[in-house]
Protein backbone atom coordinates (compact mmCIF):
# COMPACT_ATOMS: atom_id res chain seq x y z
CA UNK A 1 0.00 0.00 0.00
CA UNK A 2 0.96 3.68 -0.26
CA UNK A 3 0.88 5.74 2.93
CA UNK A 4 -1.53 8.70 2.99
CA UNK A 5 1.09 11.20 4.17
CA UNK A 6 3.26 10.43 1.16
CA UNK A 7 0.39 10.95 -1.27
CA UNK A 8 -0.61 14.23 0.36
CA UNK A 9 2.77 15.67 -0.64
CA UNK A 10 1.98 14.89 -4.26
CA UNK A 11 0.05 16.50 -7.09
CA UNK A 12 -1.56 14.83 -10.06
CA UNK A 13 0.57 15.43 -13.15
CA UNK A 14 0.14 14.33 -16.74
CA UNK A 15 3.48 12.87 -17.86
CA UNK A 16 3.54 13.35 -21.63
CA UNK A 17 6.98 11.81 -21.96
CA UNK A 18 5.90 8.45 -20.54
CA UNK A 19 2.21 8.66 -21.40
CA UNK A 20 1.23 8.24 -17.76
CA UNK A 21 -0.57 9.94 -14.90
CA UNK A 22 1.92 10.61 -12.10
CA UNK A 23 1.27 11.56 -8.51
CA UNK A 24 4.56 13.18 -7.65
CA UNK A 25 6.24 15.91 -5.65
CA UNK A 26 7.57 19.12 -7.18
CA UNK A 27 11.08 17.65 -7.37
CA UNK A 28 9.98 14.67 -9.48
CA UNK A 29 9.67 11.95 -6.82
CA UNK A 30 6.76 9.80 -7.95
CA UNK A 31 4.66 7.99 -5.33
CA UNK A 32 2.10 6.46 -7.71
CA UNK A 33 2.08 6.10 -11.49
CA UNK A 34 -0.74 4.75 -13.61
CA UNK A 35 -1.99 5.00 -17.20
CA UNK A 36 -5.19 4.97 -19.23
CA UNK A 37 -4.85 1.26 -20.09
CA UNK A 38 -5.21 0.21 -16.45
CA UNK A 39 -7.69 2.85 -15.31
CA UNK A 40 -10.61 0.40 -15.16
CA UNK A 41 -8.57 -2.33 -13.48
CA UNK A 42 -6.18 -0.90 -10.91
CA UNK A 43 -7.22 -0.63 -7.26
CA UNK A 44 -5.39 1.99 -5.22
CA UNK A 45 -4.55 0.62 -1.77
CA UNK A 46 -3.64 3.09 0.94
CA UNK A 47 -2.34 2.91 4.47
CA UNK A 48 -4.09 5.42 6.72
CA UNK A 49 -5.16 6.04 10.30
CA UNK A 50 -7.22 9.17 9.74
CA UNK A 51 -10.58 9.61 7.95
CA UNK A 52 -9.88 13.11 6.63
CA UNK A 53 -6.43 12.25 5.27
CA UNK A 54 -7.88 9.14 3.68
CA UNK A 55 -10.58 11.20 1.99
CA UNK A 56 -8.07 13.74 0.67
CA UNK A 57 -6.01 10.97 -0.90
CA UNK A 58 -9.09 9.22 -2.31
CA UNK A 59 -10.28 12.43 -3.97
CA UNK A 60 -6.82 12.93 -5.42
CA UNK A 61 -6.75 9.55 -7.20
CA UNK A 62 -10.39 8.59 -7.75
CA UNK A 63 -10.57 9.79 -11.37
CA UNK A 64 -7.68 7.51 -12.37
CA UNK A 65 -8.47 4.21 -10.62
CA UNK A 66 -11.21 1.58 -10.55
CA UNK A 67 -11.52 1.49 -6.78
CA UNK A 68 -9.91 2.39 -3.46
CA UNK A 69 -8.88 -0.09 -0.76
CA UNK A 70 -7.78 0.53 2.82
CA UNK A 71 -5.20 -1.90 4.17
CA UNK A 72 -6.30 -2.80 7.69
CA UNK A 73 -4.30 -6.02 7.88
CA UNK A 74 -0.63 -5.11 7.41
CA UNK A 75 1.29 -6.40 10.48
CA UNK A 76 4.56 -4.60 9.72
CA UNK A 77 6.00 -2.41 12.44
CA UNK A 78 6.05 0.88 10.55
CA UNK A 79 2.37 0.48 9.71
CA UNK A 80 1.20 -0.56 13.19
CA UNK A 81 3.26 2.13 14.94
CA UNK A 82 1.53 4.72 12.77
CA UNK A 83 -1.89 3.44 13.78
CA UNK A 84 -2.43 1.95 10.32
CA UNK A 85 -2.78 -1.59 9.02
CA UNK A 86 -3.37 -4.25 11.66
CA UNK A 87 -3.53 -1.58 14.38
CA UNK A 88 -7.04 -0.80 13.13
CA UNK A 89 -8.20 -4.35 13.92
CA UNK A 90 -8.41 -3.34 17.58
CA UNK A 91 -9.84 0.11 16.83
CA UNK A 92 -13.18 -0.65 15.15
CA UNK A 93 -14.58 2.84 15.73
CA UNK A 94 -11.71 4.44 13.85
CA UNK A 95 -11.80 1.77 11.15
CA UNK A 96 -15.53 2.25 10.51
CA UNK A 97 -15.14 6.05 10.52
CA UNK A 98 -12.44 5.85 7.84
CA UNK A 99 -14.55 3.60 5.63
CA UNK A 100 -17.83 5.48 6.06
CA UNK A 101 -16.05 8.77 5.28
CA UNK A 102 -14.68 7.30 2.06
CA UNK A 103 -17.97 5.68 1.04
CA UNK A 104 -19.79 9.00 1.47
CA UNK A 105 -17.03 11.14 -0.01
CA UNK A 106 -16.00 9.48 -3.29
CA UNK A 107 -17.79 7.88 -6.22
CA UNK A 108 -15.56 4.83 -6.73
CA UNK A 109 -16.08 1.52 -4.88
CA UNK A 110 -14.45 1.34 -1.43
CA UNK A 111 -13.06 -1.92 -0.03
CA UNK A 112 -10.83 -2.96 2.84
CA UNK A 113 -8.55 -5.83 3.80
CA UNK A 114 -8.33 -7.23 7.35
CA UNK A 115 -6.87 -10.24 9.18
CA UNK A 116 -8.49 -12.81 11.43
CA UNK A 117 -8.89 -11.81 15.06
CA UNK A 118 -8.18 -14.19 17.94
CA UNK A 119 -11.67 -15.69 17.93
CA UNK A 120 -14.19 -16.44 15.21
CA UNK A 121 -16.82 -14.41 17.03
CA UNK A 122 -14.63 -11.29 17.18
CA UNK A 123 -13.75 -11.66 13.49
CA UNK A 124 -17.39 -11.95 12.44
CA UNK A 125 -18.34 -8.99 14.63
CA UNK A 126 -15.66 -6.80 13.03
CA UNK A 127 -16.65 -7.87 9.51
CA UNK A 128 -20.29 -7.00 10.25
CA UNK A 129 -19.33 -3.54 11.54
CA UNK A 130 -17.17 -2.82 8.52
CA UNK A 131 -19.80 -4.20 6.17
CA UNK A 132 -22.36 -1.77 7.62
CA UNK A 133 -20.32 1.24 6.45
CA UNK A 134 -21.42 0.60 2.87
CA UNK A 135 -18.16 -0.78 1.48
CA UNK A 136 -18.41 -2.78 -1.76
CA UNK A 137 -16.33 -5.80 -0.69
CA UNK A 138 -14.08 -7.05 2.10
CA UNK A 139 -10.88 -9.09 1.90
CA UNK A 140 -9.88 -11.30 4.83
CA UNK A 141 -6.40 -12.77 5.28
CA UNK A 142 -6.62 -16.21 6.84
CA UNK A 143 -4.02 -15.64 9.57
CA UNK A 144 -3.93 -13.58 12.74
CA UNK A 145 -1.75 -10.50 13.15
CA UNK A 146 1.17 -12.33 14.81
CA UNK A 147 1.26 -15.30 12.43
CA UNK A 148 3.87 -15.71 9.72
CA UNK A 149 3.20 -16.68 6.12
CA UNK A 150 4.82 -20.08 6.81
CA UNK A 151 1.97 -20.97 9.17
CA UNK A 152 -1.14 -22.62 7.67
CA UNK A 153 -4.17 -20.59 6.65
CA UNK A 154 -7.18 -21.05 8.91
CA UNK A 155 -9.56 -22.43 6.30
CA UNK A 156 -12.32 -23.11 8.82
CA UNK A 157 -12.46 -19.48 9.99
CA UNK A 158 -12.43 -18.20 6.41
CA UNK A 159 -15.27 -20.53 5.43
CA UNK A 160 -17.45 -19.49 8.37
CA UNK A 161 -16.80 -15.78 7.93
CA UNK A 162 -17.51 -16.00 4.18
CA UNK A 163 -20.80 -17.75 4.89
CA UNK A 164 -22.21 -14.90 6.98
CA UNK A 165 -20.81 -11.99 4.95
CA UNK A 166 -23.43 -10.28 2.77
CA UNK A 167 -21.10 -8.31 0.50
CA UNK A 168 -18.51 -9.90 -1.85
CA UNK A 169 -15.96 -11.79 0.26
CA UNK A 170 -12.35 -11.90 -0.97
CA UNK A 171 -10.20 -14.69 0.48
CA UNK A 172 -6.49 -14.08 0.99
CA UNK A 173 -3.48 -16.00 2.26
CA UNK A 174 -3.18 -19.10 0.10
CA UNK A 175 -0.16 -18.31 -2.04
CA UNK A 176 1.76 -21.45 -1.06
CA UNK A 177 -1.04 -23.47 -2.70
CA UNK A 178 -1.14 -21.53 -5.98
CA UNK A 179 0.74 -22.99 -8.92
CA UNK A 180 -1.96 -22.25 -11.50
CA UNK A 181 -5.32 -20.53 -12.00
CA UNK A 182 -6.98 -23.87 -11.22
CA UNK A 183 -5.41 -23.84 -7.74
CA UNK A 184 -6.74 -20.33 -7.13
CA UNK A 185 -10.21 -21.36 -8.22
CA UNK A 186 -10.10 -24.44 -5.98
CA UNK A 187 -9.16 -22.24 -3.00
CA UNK A 188 -12.07 -19.92 -3.78
CA UNK A 189 -14.57 -22.79 -3.99
CA UNK A 190 -13.38 -24.44 -0.78
CA UNK A 191 -13.88 -21.22 1.17
CA UNK A 192 -17.05 -20.13 -0.58
CA UNK A 193 -15.51 -16.77 -1.45
CA UNK A 194 -16.52 -14.40 -4.24
CA UNK A 195 -12.90 -14.05 -5.35
CA UNK A 196 -9.30 -14.42 -4.20
CA UNK A 197 -6.61 -11.84 -3.43
CA UNK A 198 -3.15 -13.07 -4.41
CA UNK A 199 0.12 -11.44 -3.32
CA UNK A 200 3.23 -13.60 -3.01
CA UNK A 201 2.27 -16.13 -5.68
CA UNK A 202 1.78 -13.24 -8.12
CA UNK A 203 5.24 -11.92 -7.25
CA UNK A 204 6.73 -15.37 -7.86
CA UNK A 205 5.05 -15.52 -11.30
CA UNK A 206 2.17 -13.19 -12.29
CA UNK A 207 1.20 -15.54 -15.13
CA UNK A 208 -0.33 -17.74 -12.42
CA UNK A 209 -3.60 -16.07 -13.49
CA UNK A 210 -3.36 -17.25 -17.14
CA UNK A 211 -6.14 -19.60 -18.18
CA UNK A 212 -3.80 -20.97 -20.85
CA UNK A 213 -1.22 -21.98 -18.25
CA UNK A 214 1.76 -20.52 -16.41
CA UNK A 215 4.60 -19.06 -18.50
CA UNK A 216 8.29 -19.75 -17.78
CA UNK A 217 9.72 -17.29 -15.25
CA UNK A 218 12.35 -16.11 -17.74
CA UNK A 219 9.64 -15.15 -20.23
CA UNK A 220 7.71 -13.28 -17.56
CA UNK A 221 10.87 -11.52 -16.34
CA UNK A 222 11.72 -10.29 -19.83
CA UNK A 223 8.16 -9.07 -20.46
CA UNK A 224 8.10 -7.29 -17.09
CA UNK A 225 11.49 -5.69 -17.68
CA UNK A 226 10.31 -4.24 -20.99
CA UNK A 227 7.41 -2.58 -19.19
CA UNK A 228 9.68 -1.34 -16.38
CA UNK A 229 12.02 0.33 -18.87
CA UNK A 230 9.19 1.80 -20.94
CA UNK A 231 7.51 3.37 -17.90
CA UNK A 232 10.68 4.31 -16.00
CA UNK A 233 9.97 2.18 -12.94
CA UNK A 234 12.22 2.91 -9.96
CA UNK A 235 15.29 0.70 -10.42
CA UNK A 236 15.12 -0.72 -6.91
CA UNK A 237 11.49 -1.75 -7.45
CA UNK A 238 12.38 -3.44 -10.73
CA UNK A 239 15.15 -5.35 -8.99
CA UNK A 240 12.79 -6.42 -6.20
CA UNK A 241 10.28 -7.82 -8.71
CA UNK A 242 12.95 -9.62 -10.73
CA UNK A 243 14.33 -11.15 -7.53
CA UNK A 244 10.82 -12.32 -6.62
CA UNK A 245 10.59 -14.11 -9.95
CA UNK A 246 13.87 -15.89 -9.25
CA UNK A 247 12.80 -16.81 -5.72
CA UNK A 248 15.18 -19.57 -4.53
CA UNK A 249 17.45 -19.21 -7.58
CA UNK A 250 19.10 -16.05 -6.22
CA UNK A 251 22.11 -18.16 -5.22
CA UNK A 252 22.63 -19.26 -8.83
CA UNK A 253 25.14 -17.44 -11.07
CA UNK A 254 22.23 -15.66 -12.75
CA UNK A 255 20.81 -14.65 -9.36
CA UNK A 256 24.14 -13.39 -8.08
CA UNK A 257 24.55 -11.33 -11.23
CA UNK A 258 21.12 -9.79 -10.69
CA UNK A 259 21.89 -8.99 -7.05
CA UNK A 260 25.08 -7.19 -8.12
CA UNK A 261 23.24 -5.10 -10.73
CA UNK A 262 21.50 -1.83 -9.94
CA UNK A 263 20.16 -0.16 -13.11
CA UNK A 264 17.74 -0.94 -15.91
CA UNK A 265 20.64 -1.02 -18.35
CA UNK A 266 22.39 -3.67 -16.27
CA UNK A 267 19.18 -5.67 -15.81
CA UNK A 268 18.54 -5.63 -19.56
CA UNK A 269 22.08 -6.82 -20.23
CA UNK A 270 21.48 -9.81 -17.93
CA UNK A 271 18.23 -10.74 -19.68
CA UNK A 272 19.47 -10.18 -23.24
CA UNK A 273 17.49 -6.99 -23.77
CA UNK A 274 20.27 -4.46 -24.29
CA UNK A 275 19.09 -3.50 -27.79
CA UNK A 276 15.55 -3.04 -26.51
CA UNK A 277 16.80 -0.87 -23.64
CA UNK A 278 18.68 1.50 -25.95
CA UNK A 279 15.74 1.70 -28.39
CA UNK A 280 13.41 2.75 -25.59
CA UNK A 281 15.97 5.17 -24.15
CA UNK A 282 16.42 6.82 -27.55
CA UNK A 283 12.64 7.15 -27.88
CA UNK A 284 12.27 8.67 -24.43
CA UNK A 285 15.13 11.10 -24.98
CA UNK A 286 13.55 12.27 -28.25
CA UNK A 287 10.29 12.82 -26.40
CA UNK A 288 12.10 14.75 -23.65
CA UNK A 289 13.79 17.00 -26.19
CA UNK A 290 10.54 17.59 -28.08
CA UNK A 291 8.58 18.49 -24.96
CA UNK A 292 11.36 20.23 -23.02
CA UNK A 293 10.74 18.18 -19.87
CA UNK A 294 12.38 15.12 -18.37
CA UNK A 295 10.61 11.84 -17.72
CA UNK A 296 10.48 12.98 -14.08
CA UNK A 297 8.39 16.01 -15.05
CA UNK A 298 11.23 18.50 -14.47
CA UNK A 299 11.86 21.16 -17.16
CA UNK A 300 15.05 20.62 -19.15
CA UNK A 301 15.61 24.34 -19.88
CA UNK A 302 16.32 23.41 -23.51
CA UNK A 303 15.48 26.93 -24.63
CA UNK A 304 18.84 28.15 -23.37
CA UNK A 305 21.66 28.13 -25.97
CA UNK A 306 23.54 25.26 -24.33
CA UNK A 307 20.86 24.29 -21.81
CA UNK A 308 22.24 24.19 -18.28
CA UNK A 309 25.99 23.66 -18.21
CA UNK A 310 27.69 21.42 -15.72
CA UNK A 311 30.21 23.20 -13.53
CA UNK A 312 32.87 21.68 -11.29
CA UNK A 313 35.49 22.85 -8.86
CA UNK A 314 38.80 21.02 -8.85
CA UNK A 315 38.89 20.01 -5.19
CA UNK A 316 36.63 19.77 -2.19
CA UNK A 317 37.13 22.34 0.55
CA UNK A 318 36.26 21.81 4.19
CA UNK A 319 33.89 24.38 5.68
CA UNK A 320 33.93 25.57 9.29
CA UNK A 321 31.47 22.86 10.37
CA UNK A 322 33.53 20.11 8.72
CA UNK A 323 31.41 19.71 5.59
CA UNK A 324 33.33 18.82 2.42
CA UNK A 325 32.10 21.21 -0.26
CA UNK A 326 32.62 21.55 -4.01
CA UNK A 327 31.05 23.84 -6.59
CA UNK A 328 29.08 21.22 -8.54
CA UNK A 329 25.65 21.30 -10.13
CA UNK A 330 23.32 18.55 -11.33
CA UNK A 331 22.16 18.55 -14.96
CA UNK A 332 19.28 16.18 -15.70
CA UNK A 333 20.25 15.80 -19.36
CA UNK A 334 23.64 14.37 -18.39
CA UNK A 335 22.00 11.40 -16.67
CA UNK A 336 19.36 10.29 -19.10
CA UNK A 337 21.56 7.40 -20.25
CA UNK A 338 23.10 6.50 -16.90
CA UNK A 339 22.04 6.10 -13.29
CA UNK A 340 21.77 9.24 -11.20
CA UNK A 341 24.45 10.10 -8.60
CA UNK A 342 22.08 9.13 -5.76
CA UNK A 343 21.48 5.75 -7.38
CA UNK A 344 25.22 5.15 -7.83
CA UNK A 345 25.87 6.05 -4.20
CA UNK A 346 22.98 3.93 -2.88
CA UNK A 347 24.05 0.88 -4.88
CA UNK A 348 27.63 1.28 -3.68
CA UNK A 349 26.46 1.54 -0.06
CA UNK A 350 24.36 -1.60 -0.42
CA UNK A 351 27.28 -3.54 -1.88
CA UNK A 352 29.52 -2.32 0.94
CA UNK A 353 26.82 -3.18 3.51
CA UNK A 354 26.82 0.30 5.04
CA UNK A 355 23.94 2.65 5.82
CA UNK A 356 22.48 4.71 3.00
CA UNK A 357 23.18 8.42 2.79
CA UNK A 358 20.84 10.87 4.51
CA UNK A 359 19.99 14.28 3.04
CA UNK A 360 19.16 17.58 4.74
CA UNK A 361 17.92 20.30 2.40
CA UNK A 362 17.36 24.01 2.96
CA UNK A 363 15.58 26.58 0.80
CA UNK A 364 16.83 30.11 0.27
CA UNK A 365 14.16 32.75 0.74
CA UNK A 366 14.93 35.34 -1.89
CA UNK A 367 14.90 33.06 -4.95
CA UNK A 368 13.40 29.83 -3.56
CA UNK A 369 16.49 27.82 -4.57
CA UNK A 370 17.75 24.75 -2.72
CA UNK A 371 20.96 23.41 -1.22
CA UNK A 372 21.41 19.94 0.26
CA UNK A 373 23.91 18.42 2.67
CA UNK A 374 24.52 14.67 2.51
CA UNK A 375 25.65 12.67 5.54
CA UNK A 376 27.40 9.39 4.74
CA UNK A 377 29.61 7.30 6.98
CA UNK A 378 29.68 10.11 9.59
CA UNK A 379 30.94 12.71 7.10
CA UNK A 380 29.05 15.56 5.41
CA UNK A 381 29.17 16.54 1.74
CA UNK A 382 27.56 19.47 -0.04
CA UNK A 383 27.70 21.63 -3.15
CA UNK A 384 28.04 25.40 -2.98
CA UNK A 385 25.73 25.57 -5.99
CA UNK A 386 22.09 26.52 -5.23
CA UNK A 387 19.69 24.38 -7.30
CA UNK A 388 16.17 25.07 -8.57
CA UNK A 389 14.56 22.19 -6.67
CA UNK A 390 15.19 19.76 -3.83
CA UNK A 391 15.82 16.77 -6.09
CA UNK A 392 18.63 18.50 -8.02
CA UNK A 393 20.16 19.76 -4.77
CA UNK A 394 20.33 16.22 -3.36
CA UNK A 395 21.83 14.91 -6.60
CA UNK A 396 24.49 17.63 -6.53
CA UNK A 397 25.45 16.66 -2.98
CA UNK A 398 25.69 13.04 -4.09
CA UNK A 399 28.07 14.05 -6.91
CA UNK A 400 30.37 15.67 -4.34
CA UNK A 401 30.36 12.53 -2.20
CA UNK A 402 31.10 10.30 -5.21
CA UNK A 403 33.99 12.51 -6.29
CA UNK A 404 35.57 12.79 -2.84
CA UNK A 405 35.32 9.05 -2.20
CA UNK A 406 36.42 8.26 -5.76
CA UNK A 407 33.36 6.07 -6.35
CA UNK A 408 32.96 5.33 -10.05
CA UNK A 409 30.54 7.59 -11.86
CA UNK A 410 30.85 7.56 -15.64
CA UNK A 411 30.01 11.26 -15.88
CA UNK A 412 33.40 12.28 -14.46
CA UNK A 413 35.39 10.49 -17.15
CA UNK A 414 34.59 13.03 -19.83
CA UNK A 415 34.25 16.21 -17.78
CA UNK A 416 36.96 18.78 -17.08
CA UNK A 417 38.10 19.11 -13.50
CA UNK A 418 38.04 22.91 -13.55
CA UNK A 419 35.11 25.14 -12.90
CA UNK A 420 33.05 26.47 -15.80
CA UNK A 421 31.89 30.10 -15.72
CA UNK A 422 28.85 30.19 -13.47
CA UNK A 423 27.40 32.17 -10.60
CA UNK A 424 28.19 30.64 -7.23
CA UNK A 425 24.96 32.11 -5.92
CA UNK A 426 22.19 31.40 -8.43
CA UNK A 427 21.52 28.14 -10.28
Amino acid sequence: EIIDYRMLRCKRRVNDVLGTIDFSTSDGNCAFRTCAEEKNHVIFQMGTADPERALQVAKLVEADVAGIDVNMGCPKGFSVRGGMGAALLTQPERATKILSTLVQGVTKPITCKIRLLNTLEDTIDLVKRLEATGISAIAVHGRRRGQRSTEPVNMEFLQKVAKVTKIPFIANGGSERFKSIEDIEKFRREIGASSVMVARAAEWNPSVFRKEGVLPNLTVARDFLKIAVRYNLIHANTKYCLAGLLKSDLVSPHGKRLLAAGTHEEFCDIYGLSDHYHEVEDMLIRREDELGISRFGIPLDVSEPSAKRACYSAQAEETEDGTLEMHVNFVVRDYRRRPSPKTVLNEWAIKQKVSLAEYTTIQRGRDKSFKSTLTFENKRYSSSFWEKNKRCAEQAAAIVCLKVLNITDARWKDQPQTAQPSSPELP
